[in-house]
């Protein structure tokens, strides 16, 4: 198996030089941090887990489901590796888990996103997304089991698990962050969030108190114009599009406000490239980009690894589909460390106690699972 891991000065030169050698699938993932070899900005807190910045390697097998038959391409014997599937068993459950910590005290995070509202105010910048961290130093899980529960109770799009060596990503994503197809680059950035109820009547309620939200709509919009400077920088000049604004799509726990902007890229742009002008995400961000990015190590306590990063894959006719890591459980077995993130967009108008509660209600599909299959020992 080919595997690119790497350590070097940009690893997106590096990821280049690897994608021209193999000309196959590549699956993998961008950590958030990368942001670190894009512009010129640095993060000291703490890496809980220590994953590696940019992690690709080539598959041995793929399955692709169609809707009446499975296709597996392998270097191994299809039947055999359709009975290894059939065989495996995912029922482990939690074997061991430390209680789940914050690093952010709900006191702390209000004062923060007050100060974060003051420096709007003072036109510092317009929005900035700030995340807190849950965390657990001692787990023994089964990632696989986790993922299926995970997904079972908040089925989503973009969900992606990922196993690389030591280094799991169990996640359900609800957001794409940039796909290739052909000529044409498409960006579907998330922003505006609302809980779901079990009444049908107070349910439509909500998504319309959602679809009619100023604020919403104003976080949306500056993340929309954000991210059409982000694909311009790859563009065709004249061909950034939005052909979808403001649209509400309902999960299972959550309705949500998302944008499509598309382009056509430009032939002297390389598939890696694409992705690194537009990384990170400014969903994940907030405007103007680099600005908000200096002030995120200010306010926030841990490196965010993988969270707000991306993952998915190259295929071998130059295409890609990556989505933003939020939503998803981050765990490194040999530390016996896990953890996952969430966060929300401040603006001017932000209520501190209600972008709380809207941390919470990210987290509750996270916390149910984890919760659920907990056995201290």
């Amino acid at each position: 198996m080919n595997i690119f891991n790497s350590i070097k000065k940009d690893p997106f030169d590096e990821l280049k030089e690897f994608y021209q050698y193999n000309n196959d699938w590549l699956i993998g993932r961008f950590n958030y941090d990368l942001k670190n070899f894009i512009e010129k900005l640095t993060s000291k807190h703490i890496d809980r887990l220590q994953f590696s910045d940019i992690y690709f390697f080539v598959p041995e097998t793929l399955i692709f489901i169609h809707s009446d038959h499975i296709e597996i391409q392998t270097i191994h014997i299809p039947t055999e590796v359709f009975d290894s599937i059939n065989q495996t068993n995912i029922n482990h459950g939690m074997i061991d888990l430390e209680p789940i910590l914050c690093d952010t005290s709900k006191d702390v995070y209000i004062a923060n996103v007050n100060k974060i509202k003051q420096q709007i105010v003072e036109g510092d910048f317009y929005e900035l997304n700030y995340c807190i961290e849950f965390y657990s130093n001692q787990a023994l899980i089964f990632p696989p089991d986790i993922y299926y529960k995970l997904n079972s109770i908040s089925p989503m799009p973009f969900s992606v698990f990922q196993g690389l060596e030591n280094q799991y990503i169990i996640s359900a994503s609800p957001e794409r962050f940039l796909k290739k197809s052909g000529k044409d680059l498409i960006a579907q950035p998330i922003k505006g969030t609302i809980r779901r109820d079990p009444d049908r009547k107070l349910d439509e309620l909500l998504k319309m108190e959602l679809q009619n939200s100023e604020k919403e709509i104003a976080e949306n919009m500056m993340i929309v114009d954000l991210t059409r400077n982000d694909l311009g920088k790859s563009a065709i000049a004249g061909s950034v599009k939005v052909p979808e604004i403001f649209k509400i799509y309902s999960f299972s726990h959550v309705h949500q406000m998302i944008s499509t902007i598309t382009c056509e890229l430009n032939n002297d742009v390389h598939p890696v490239d694409a992705i690194k002008h537009a990384f990170p995400m400014g969903s994940m961000t907030g405007t103007p980009k680099i600005r908000v990015m200096q002030e995120i190590e200010k306010y926030e306590s841990s490196k965010r690894g993988s969270f707000s990063g991306a993952a998915g894959y190259f295929s071998p006719d130059g295409n890609f589909d990556f989505n933003v890591l939020i939503r998803s459980i981050f765990y490194n077995s040999k530390l016996q460390s896990l953890k996952f993130n969430v966060g929300s967009a401040i603006t001017f108008d932000a209520n501190p106690g209600y972008e709380y509660k809207e941390c919470l209600l990210k987290a509750a599909a996270i916390q149910e699972v984890l919760q659920a299959n907990r056995n201290l020992i």
